[in-house]
């Protein structure tokens, strides 16, 4: 506060400094301010800097210091350090044009607007600088990319983001159309109940309508299996079949049943109750009497194993401490072993350079191999392409074959009998081609047992 008093009394001692209130304005404020009684100045220590706010006139630094900012604010600037064309002017009679804010036109006069003059600044002060304008996040990381970004163009190396970017141009054959907005008000319109359909059309609208169908991944183009939906049956199998057709067809429903009668048959021996399993009298007497007879030849063997532990047991013989001359020499035992493999390596692998025809022989031979079985592997996959996978539990089992033998043909397709069922077949294609999983018919399981009662009716009637 000390010093801007004297601030304020150099100011005022200069003959250059103008208040822009006037003597009496100030003398008024002071009367104004100053009606309290004028008492006995209080004496206080200033040496204590609590008492220098609370006891301190600082009522004429405040007024000249209101003052100043007045100053600033009406004329944007102390009225001293002006010069004087721009406080004073000639006066000649003529009228100077002065540039105005924006005015509306009114006929042959322009006026400005009210809110205009209501908005323009009552402030000279220039708005204070946004420190915030002029910080950028990252800057000193930012400067130093660009700095190595210019060393780098002065050497002709291109950085590796631009790299990328010439290598997306150059690989976008074609520019995607950016799609039609349907806000746009300049977009193209069609007639929603005229009989063709619409030219240019939104591809949403398209889809929407069932016009154009919504792109499915490949995956799903693929069949899970190569076989056909209806398989057509051997010609065997037809109303009036010739002989050697007929026989083949009769030959293989035979392998497939002579197929499920082995299956059986090895299951029953598997299952079959073994003769020498049966148990007899003297088994039984054997299991009985086991463990009773041989009870003290059994004591007599864990007597002499506790006296044989008994006689083992004593002070162990702790190994003796090797000398300085014995580790010497394991430790150049050890050398030499390291040295004669390392030799016995190098001795190898120079060996090998007069093995190169055979070693390039291996390695054709190798690749002869993976050929092979990538050529196997692949025909092995592409077999079992046509086999039925296993998609649940159960296996896929094939059906029956429906022959009919040589005294069941019929002559015409009046006397023909029916067999199989449409409906069984389709069910068993859709599992062959692994479109659904093999199942069978859920059995029904009564949670509680059936009551029967007599009723009176039924009485009367016995």
């Amino acid at each position: 506060m000390a010093a801007a008093r004297r601030h304020k009394r150099v100011a005022a001692s200069q003959p250059g400094f103008l208040p822009l209130k006037s003597d009496a304005d100030n003398n008024n404020n002071n009367n104004d301010g100053g009606s309290a009684k004028p008492g006995r100045r209080k004496r206080v220590s200033k040496n204590k800097k609590k008492n220098w706010n609370k006891y301190s006139d600082v009522q004429d630094v405040e007024e000249f210091l209101e003052d100043v900012r007045l100053q600033e604010r009406a004329t944007g600037g102390l009225i001293a350090e002006k010069p004087d064309e721009s406080l004073f002017f000639v006066d000649t009679g003529e009228k100077k044009s002065t540039p105005k804010p924006a005015a509306v036109k009114k006929g042959k006069r322009s006026k400005p607007l009210r809110i205009d003059l209501i908005l323009q600044p009552d402030s000279h002060v220039p708005a204070p600088k946004d420190i915030l304008a002029y910080q950028h996040p990252n800057a000193k990381k930012l400067r130093r990319m660009a700095e190595k970004a210019e060393k780098l163009a002065a050497m002709g190396v291109l950085p590796r983001r631009e790299k990328l970017m010439r290598l997306r141009k150059t690989a976008r054959t074609r520019v995607k159309e950016k799609p039609e907005d349907y806000k746009d008000p300049a977009r193209s319109f069609y007639d929603l109940w005229s009989a063709g359909s619409p030219d240019t059309a939104d591809p949403y609208y398209l889809e929407q309508t069932k016009k154009k169908l919504v792109k499915r991944p490949e995956k799903l183009n693929e069949k899970p299996s190569i076989l056909p939906a209806v398989e057509v049956i051997a010609p065997g199998g037809s109303y009036n079949p010739d002989f050697l057709s007929h026989q083949t067809l009769l030959l293989e429903a035979h392998e497939a049943e002579v197929k499920k009668v082995k299956a059986e048959e090895k299951l029953e021996r598997k299952l079959a109750l073994n003769r020498m399993d049966i148990a007899t009298e003297e088994s039984t007497f054997r299991e009985q009497v086991e463990g009773l007879i041989e009870e003290d030849e059994g004591d007599e063997k864990k007597e002499t194993q506790e006296d044989s532990k008994d006689a083992a047991i004593g002070p162990t013989a702790q190994p003796e401490k090797k000398t300085e001359r014995q580790r010497k020499r394991e430790k150049a035992e050890r050398i030499k072993e390291l040295r004669k493999a390392a030799e016995r390596k190098k001795l190898q692998s120079r060996q090998q350079l007069f093995q190169l025809r055979s070693i390039g022989a291996d390695v054709k031979q190798r690749e002869l191999r993976t050929k092979m079985r990538q050529t196997k592997r692949k025909a092995k996959q592409e077999a079992e392409r046509a086999l039925p996978r296993r998609l649940g539990k159960l296996r896929f089992q094939d059906p029956d074959l429906e022959v009919q033998l040589s005294d069941e043909l019929a002559g015409s397709l009046r006397t023909l009998k029916p067999e199989g069922s449409v409906l069984k077949d389709r069910f068993k294609s859709l599992q062959k081609r692994n479109l659904i999983e093999p199942r069978e018919r859920a059995k029904f399981k009564r949670k509680h047992k059936v009551k029967y009662v007599e009723k009176r009716a039924f009485r009367e009637i016995q």
